[in-house]
């Protein structure tokens, strides 16, 4: 079993910056992949993006590509989400994921390991 908690999540005015986090521990050998998802308030689950275990390979959603990087420290277990130039829209609970590869984070419904909490990100105008 694999435990995920986020962290980083909170209230921003449009146009800054904040940066997620997302610890992983327990049985995580055969989990390659770790990705962001996010849901806002009468919608459905959104992908947002992903990143392989070397850390080579990245995918986004069109809607955050250019503002939103993904990184991944392997010697933490940790994942990050750093958001740029944030927008209202952007607002929803953002939910970090684990999988067996980006094309299962992709699919639909998404063929995840494992899901965090959610941390609440707040864009205002």
């Amino acid at each position: 079993q694999v435990q995920l908690v986020e962290s980083g999540g909170g209230l921003v005015q449009a146009g800054g910056s904040l940066r997620l986090s997302c610890a992983a521990s327990g049985i995580i050998g055969r989990i390659n992949t770790m990705g962001w998802f996010r849901q806002a308030p009468g919608k459905e689950r959104e992908f947002v993006g992903a990143v392989s275990r070397s850390g080579g390979s990245t995918v986004y959603a069109d809607s955050v590509k250019g503002r939103f990087t993904i990184t991944r420290d392997n010697a933490r277990v940790m994942m990050y989400l750093q958001m740029n130039n944030l927008k209202p829209e952007d607002t929803a609970i953002y939910y970090c994921a684990a999988a067996a590869s980006i094309a299962h984070m992709t699919t639909i419904p998404p063929r995840t390991n494992a899901w965090g909490q959610g941390t609440q990100v707040t864009v205002s105008s």
